[in-house]
């Protein structure tokens, strides 16, 4: 299950959507969710899903790696679904029985919050999945710039999360050599009901927190060797430029977000059982 988590990781390619400025895609991602939340009608998830499908295949990124990396939130997903299903109140009811309560309200809204999870999921990652840490960090301190007059300090903020990101597949990776460890020695993560394999993994903790405070002060030693002092007056190695293609990806997505605005304020192709 750990090795299926890709949150934060970069796959390198050439394909137009790894060639969109980094600043453009920051844009997008913002305009994107956007339009997961303001879908309220079939036609305007349909069109989400048809835009998502194009992000994809345009990516050139497996599908297949995808379909793997939402497998890590199955779980999130079922709970969410069972909550909405039986917590929505109905004015006709399938099934009622105390507080618990199955009608087709609750159906449409339980696809509906399943769906926009995946698709934001989905469809957030592929900012991580096409864009390097480096080029992800100089888009969040170029966009954020003008908030340096408010003397925040963006640069510092930006680089925080980009070594987030790029930590995280780093400490899955280690979980999964620390589990490992453990199962040659005996250790059993798989069996019992939830609450024991959740105790089953409190040892994991430990050397987790310990490796994970090494490798970020083997960090920080190895940019003071490297004379880092903050962005103050650094040059870039690769200056950032927009091209046509930015700005036709930021025209289809404001034109996706109006035609899903306009099909939910007339209740075009509304959900119905």
């Amino acid at each position: 299950m750990l090795k299926d988590i890709t949150l934060g990781q970069f796959f390198p390619g050439n394909s137009i959507v790894h060639r969109i400025d980094p600043r453009f895609k920051l844009i997008l991602t913002g305009l994107f969710i956007a339009i997961v939340f303001c879908a309220k009608t079939v036609a305007g998830y349909a069109l989400v899903l048809g835009l998502l499908l194009f992000i994809v295949l345009n990516s050139r990124i497996s599908p297949r790696l995808i379909f793997k990396s939402l497998k890590a939130i199955v779980v999130f997903v079922v709970f969410t679904a069972v909550l909405n299903l039986f917590f929505t109140s109905s004015e006709t009811p399938w099934f009622q029985w105390r507080f618990i309560t199955i009608g087709p309200e609750g159906v449409i809204f339980a696809v509906k919050m399943v769906l926009r999870i995946v698709f934001l999921i989905t469809g957030t990652s592929m900012l991580t999945y096409t864009t390097s840490p480096i080029m992800l960090t100089d888009a969040i301190e170029q966009l954020f710039s003008p908030l340096k007059k408010l003397k925040l300090p963006i640069h510092e903020l930006a680089m925080m999360m980009s070594i987030a990101l790029r930590f995280i597949p780093t400490l899955i990776e280690e979980t999964d050599k620390i589990m490992s460890a453990q199962r040659s020695r005996g250790a059993d993560f798989d069996s019992g009901n939830l609450i024991r394999r959740a105790r089953s993994l409190i040892p994991l903790l430990i050397p987790l927190f310990v490796s994970a405070f090494r490798r970020a002060d083997e960090l920080a030693t190895a940019m003071e060797s490297r004379c880092y002092r903050g962005g103050e007056g650094r040059s870039k190695y690769k200056v950032m430029k927009s091209a046509p293609r930015d700005y036709i990806a930021l025209g289809l997505f404001v034109l996706v977000l109006a035609a899903v605005i306009v099909l939910g304020y007339f209740g075009i192709g509304r959900f119905g059982i």
